[in-house]
């Protein structure tokens, strides 16, 4: 079976599931697209990439991309691929570009001898190297010549149907190509830009339209010439990406004829969703999990989604996370479906013995994509519903399941196909710390905020376990607190209550539009930005005394955040007598906030 009719009958299999495992809501499509040409630039198989950013950071923080940190990275991709792990690409991401070079000549004096070495031991090892481009968007570079006659009004983006631009990006991609490069990434695309003549003339519909046309028609053309060329799309085609908390059909559809064009459409870079979560990094998990969801509502195949969900480093990207809680976010970002599995950041912090772990999530969830058969199921994260991934072989499966809610809940894992087997015996083959999930047949209750994987058949063997995630630690035992909140200041609410006793008390706060929406607030990334803990304020003061709130949000955080979570230890507590809780937050709009109060036992 070739791979297009592959794809023809995948197509129509996840048309006869979708009713069975996604809410009636979803996005209509937006246009009539051909199967053969969906199926067309498809990739044969998932493919592994290593992508340095968030090992350099040069919009929310101020690290720059050098030769000798790509080198650098380059040695580590190596150092883990002898431990096992599999990379089949390497893609610099922005900013390698001469400003006034055109994409053609690389920046000095930070690659002063161009970027041949690199492209040379990649080749020589193995890996094919790819290119990230701004698509029409000046970010960082300035027109070239040829582009001139392309520009908008405010001459900071160039029109694709228009003028000398399209033309001379598509030759320079030919001249990468023919270099060596094998892997392109198209990010900031604005397909509303025109030149002032049509600017005047055209409708807004009407330029997206002919840009659109005139993009994917030289893209084609580029696919058919070279046909072992990867394309990748990230900001501007589609999609809403700040929050988890937007009403869906997109208010910016997803145009399903770039599937034509593109291998995988990214549903944005990490950031926290809106669902509190007293561990950080758990809400940046579901909101990549929410929009995977998204997407695939919007009718993308869900091989066809980047969740752009693993980023381990040291940068303002990704709020310095470095390793927390890695090993949850690599098995979900996999776990997801998409076939285009990508590591970003500093590789050095993956020690040895991570990488032989790392090597085994791979080996199994490469091979259970490329059977074809993930599927999501259960609810939709963001509106803080249990959910889950489930992929499935000849011999048995493997579930990823998630409880986003501040409560203990069950969540039930469904048959994945008419022909699976009764599941049968399964086995709890990974999950955080803390609480221990309770597996009963084909269902598992978790943890409030818990993570676990699953395994059905052969896959219930304890050759599969992968161990508990010692860094994200879920309560045993979680009951809420009644407490009345008061308005008692703009941006500023109050509760009294008589402290409980025999527990942690955890405290979220939420912030909403006048309309009811969540609102979030963005203070900056890295270097200039407020760090969180101080533009939401979360006190409580017993006795007189103020008492040590222990938080997980306090960070400089460039993608902004709608809410506040911390839980003061029994220790500090005196139960019974009076416990003042003041809740801030210093939006400059009007905002309404929301408390909830929970005990908590670990």
């Amino acid at each position: 079976m070739n791979r297009v009719t592959r794809l023809v009958i995948s197509v129509v299999v996840i048309g006869l599931l979708l009713p069975s495992y996604l809410p009636a809501q979803t996005q209509p499509a937006q246009q009539e697209f051909s199967a053969d040409k969906l199926g067309a630039p498809t990739l044969r198989d998932p493919i592994s990439v290593y992508n340095n950013w968030s090992s350099y950071d040069e919009l929310s923080d101020n690290i720059p991309l050098t030769q000798e940190l790509a080198m650098r990275e380059l040695d580590n991709v190596l150092r883990l691929r002898k431990l096992g792990v599999r990379f089949d690409y390497y893609m610099m991401d922005a900013f390698w570009f001469d400003p006034n070079g055109g994409y053609r000549t690389w920046r000095k004096p930070n690659w002063p001898d161009g970027p041949d070495a690199w492209i040379k031991k990649c080749q020589e090892n193995g890996i094919r190297p790819g290119l990230w481009f701004s698509s029409n968007t000046l970010v960082k570079i300035n027109a070239a010549p040829q582009w001139r006659d392309s520009l908008n009004q405010k001459g900071w983006a160039m029109s694709f149907f228009e003028g000398g631009f399209l033309p001379d990006f598509m030759d320079t991609l030919q001249y990468w190509y023919d270099h060596g490069i094998r892997f392109f990434k198209f990010d900031f695309v604005d397909l509303t830009i025109a030149t002032p003549k049509s600017e005047a003339s055209l409708s807004k519909e009407e330029i997206i339209r002919r840009n659109s046309e005139a993009l994917r028609t030289a893209f084609a053309k580029f696919r058919a010439k070279n046909p072992d060329v990867v394309f990748a799309a990230f900001n501007g085609f589609g999609g809403v990406l700040d929050s988890t908390s937007y009403p869906f059909p997109f208010k910016d559809p997803v145009d399903l004829r770039w599937l034509e064009v593109f291998d995988a459409q990214y549903s944005g870079d990490p950031r926290p969703g809106d669902v509190p979560e007293t561990n950080f990094w758990r809400a940046m998990d579901i909101y990549s999990d929410h929009q995977v969801r998204r997407f695939e509502q919007a009718h993308l195949p869900i091989e066809r989604i980047d969740s752009t969900g693993f980023m381990v480093g040291k940068t303002g990207t990704i709020y310095y996370r470095e390793m927390h809680a890695w090993k949850g976010a690599l098995i979900l970002m996999m776990a997801r479906g998409g076939w285009v599995d990508t590591t970003h950041g500093n590789l050095e912090l993956i020690t040895d013995e991570d990488a032989r772990w790392f090597a085994r999530v791979q080996s199994l969830f490469l091979h259970l994509q490329s059977e074809g058969r993930i599927k999501s199921f259960g609810g939709i994260p963001g509106e803080v519903q249990t959910y889950g991934f489930g992929a499935l072989d000849a011999d048995g499966s493997v579930y990823v399941v998630m409880n986003p809610a501040q409560s203990v809940a069950r969540v039930s894992m469904p048959l994945l196909s008419q022909v699976q087997r009764p599941l049968g015996q399964g086995r709890v083959l990974f999950r955080d710390a803390g609480f221990a999930p309770k597996l009963a047949g084909d269902s598992i209750e978790l943890g409030p905020g818990q993570m676990a994987v699953v395994g059905y058949g052969k896959y219930a063997s304890p050759a599969f376990d992968l161990g508990i995630q010692q860094d994200v630690v879920i309560p045993r035992s979680i009951r809420p607190v009644p407490a009345e909140f008061q308005t008692t200041g703009k941006g500023v609410i109050q509760a009294a209550i008589p402290a409980p006793a025999g527990g942690d008390l955890r405290l979220i706060m939420q912030q909403y539009a006048p309309d009811g929406s969540l609102r979030r607030t963005w203070a900056g990334g890295p270097p200039s930005g407020m760090n969180m803990g101080k533009v939401f304020l979360l006190e409580a003061a017993q006795n007189g005394k103020q008492l040590p709130i222990h938080q997980d949000y306090d960070k400089i955080i460039w993608s902004g955040l709608s809410w506040a979570a911390g839980e003061i230890r029994a220790k500090d507590l005196h139960g019974g007598e009076p416990l003042t809780l003041t809740f801030r937050s210093t939006e400059k709009d009007p905002v309404t906030l929301k408390g909830t109060l929970y005990l908590v036992n670990y």
